[in-house]
């Protein structure tokens, strides 16, 4: 008697894993909003988690001004924070509060709707950045990241503060892309040399540098010499220039408007980000 074959094993789709990070002010949200819908478009399961102080993610999205503007970050759920480490906001570290609690089910118990099928996490930011704080609520954002890089099949687009140090390793355990968002201006370009350095330097696998706000060939040019001039070695695995463009201002806060001209040199530029990502062509994406 012939046996029955093994059923072939199955590959885990581990989907993309995106940060985007820079400086204060250079159109990082902008720019992680238009990712994150046209990801969405393309038909992937998008989510987007907004980990900046500012909070102004879903606005970005297009999601009604209403309610991104009553959001309630994760770290402020202090109910959530103590069923999941034991101890609440403001505590002191103690011994009875769990270093590894269960989040995985933070996407469903707090996530949100936003156009294009996008889902939503108000997550918030750490604080003590850097300062290696036990408090309640910086155990659990580090731990949520965690569960987020492991979810299975999804673009996951992530908006973070300038710099990637404030969740440590536990991006580099998830996140395989970094976009490293500045403007032509001296800060913003120290500022996303330094966040690309720290993405290098934890592992994060591949890093791209998106340079905004660009009006003229010269802007161009000159952005490019003073990169040259200060990456002392660093390499990206992209570059991907993005101009100046009015109907940006005009849309702001929401990307919707922009979004509805996606031959909008500024749009197209972000289909060209896309796709040095996931290294799919640029016309799949629209």
């Amino acid at each position: 008697m012939t046996p029955t074959p093994a059923p072939p094993a199955t590959t885990r789709d581990e989907g993309i894993r995106i940060v985007v990070t820079g400086k204060g002010g250079v159109g990082k949200t902008t720019i992680c909003a238009a990712l994150a819908r046209l990801l969405a478009r393309e038909g992937r399961r998008t989510l987007a988690v907004d980990a900046d102080a500012q909070l102004n993610l879903a606005a970005a999205l297009g999601m009604p001004r209403t309610e991104a503007e009553t959001l309630v970050p994760l770290s402020h759920h202090g109910d959530y924070i103590a069923e999941k480490t034991g101890a609440r906001p403001g505590d002191a570290f103690g011994p009875l509060m769990r270093l590894n609690p269960d989040v995985d089910d933070v996407v469903d118990r707090f996530g949100q709707r936003a156009p294009d099928g996008v889902r939503f996490l108000a997550m918030g930011t750490l604080s003590g950045a850097g300062g290696g704080c036990l408090c309640p609520e910086n155990t659990l954002l580090e731990r949520t990241i965690r569960a987020i890089g492991l979810r299975d099949g999804e673009a996951i687009v992530l908006d973070t503060q300038a710099g990637v140090e404030h969740f440590g390793r536990a991006l580099a355990r998830g996140f395989g892309h970094a976009i490293v968002v500045t403007d032509p201006t001296y800060s913003g370009i120290g500022v996303a040399l330094s966040a690309a350095r720290l993405a290098r330097d934890l592992g994060i696998g591949r890093v791209h540098l998106a340079v905004n706000r660009i009006r003229t060939p010269d802007d161009r040019r000159r952005a490019r010499s003073e990169i040259e001039a200060r990456c002392d070695g660093l390499e990206f695995d992209s570059w991907t220039w993005l101009p100046y463009d009015e109907d940006v201002l005009a849309a702001e806060p929401s990307v919707e408007l922009l979004l509805s001209s996606p031959s909008a040199p500024f749009i197209a530029a972000v289909h060209a980000l896309a796709q040095s990502v996931t290294g799919i062509p640029t016309e799949a994406i629209a």
